[in-house]
């Protein structure tokens, strides 16, 4: 019975991981979009949840990267690890998130996996190449963005400067709901796997299941808390990153979730999890650079990286220390 109530509690951090990942990277979706008027917020949200439940049925992929291929072994997993892993990551994410900086949920994950691990069993329980191909794929995918972002954006003023900006705006403003659907379906089918991934590797270790396969019923309560987060919006941040990291026009905004989605969409395919906030962070930047590099706020782009960088090793410490109390209880 305790055991089972423990399966249960993991079950329930790990949908709120997703609801919580919904609402903090709503922006990541919807941002450009809004604060080019492209759509009004209220609709954008509405879009941006339903295609991202979509998103989150189509592949498991990631979930099973993040499931089998961070920790050794099923043998070093227990409910009190998994526990202490999604209390720091969902920590993480809600401190970022009350401060208006974007950050990662899957920096936070791994790192909230990384610090639960090493205090229960040692380090020698981590996967070190799968931690790192992880770690590559976030590292990777930022910097892909915003060269692969600073080329679109030149091919497009390129092929369209002789316009009137009046006429860009109008023309790629329609433009925007296409790319911003985009944008939204690959976070949704990027994003919503690591949960399920989680509560996959739950059920694994309790015994309920012989293989690592994701069940449906896990796939749609996952596709449907983060559908439910993202419909509750993420100002805080859609502030920071629609509006504070470049002022935007319609043909960047175009632009940088066109590049954002495609990116996204093959770290999905290679079942690599990647960080939508760095992607679409990476993206606005590389379309603020080709047209210059003083358009680019500088300082708020060091203060996201700050956050990037202290994602991991914060959210290690608050579920090392998650653990250390449930043993210490008796949990």
């Amino acid at each position: 019975m305790h055991e089972q109530i423990l399966l249960w509690l993991v079950i329930l951090l790990a949908i709120a991981f997703d609801y919580i990942n919904g609402f903090h990277d709503t922006a990541n979706a919807v941002a450009t979009s809004v604060s080019t008027r492209a759509i009004q917020p209220r609709y954008a949200i509405i879009m941006a949840a339903l295609l991202n439940f979509l998103g989150a049925l189509v592949s498991t992929g990631v979930a099973k990267t993040i499931g089998g291929d961070i920790i050794q072994s099923p043998d070093f997993v227990s409910s009190q690890v998994l526990i202490a892993a999604l209390v720091g990551a969902n920590f993480w994410n809600l401190a970022s998130w009350w401060f208006g900086m974007p950050s990662s949920s899957s920096h936070a994950l791994v790192g909230g996996l990384i610090g639960a691990v090493v205090v229960s069993a040692d380090i020698s329980a981590l996967d070190w190449g799968g931690i790192f191909r992880i770690f590559m794929g976030l590292v990777v995918s930022p910097l892909a963005a915003l060269a692969i972002g600073y080329v679109i954006m030149i091919v497009l003023l390129w092929l369209f400067g002789n316009h009137s900006p009046f006429q860009l705006n109008r023309k790629f403003r329609r433009l925007q709901l296409l790319s911003a659907a985009m944008m939204a379906f690959s976070h949704g089918s990027n994003d919503a796997q690591k949960s399920m991934g989680i509560i996959t590797l739950a059920l694994l270790s309790a015994g309920h299941l012989s293989t690592f396969e994701v069940p449906l019923w896990v796939k749609i309560a996952c596709a449907t808390a983060m559908g439910l987060g993202t419909a509750a919006g993420g100002w805080r941040i859609i502030a920071t990153v629609g509006r504070k990291v470049f002022r935007m026009e319609s043909i960047n905004g175009f632009a940088a979730d066109l590049n954002s989605s495609v990116v996204i969409s093959v770290a999905t395919f290679l079942h690599l999890p990647v960080s939508t906030t760095h992607v679409v962070s990476g993206s606005i930047m590389g379309v603020g650079c080709a047209k210059r590099a003083t358009a680019v706020n500088w300082n708020v782009a060091r203060s996201m990286v700050v956050t990037w960088v202290s994602t991991i090793p914060m959210s290690a410490l608050v579920s090392a220390g998650v653990f250390w109390l449930l043993r210490a209880v008796g949990i």
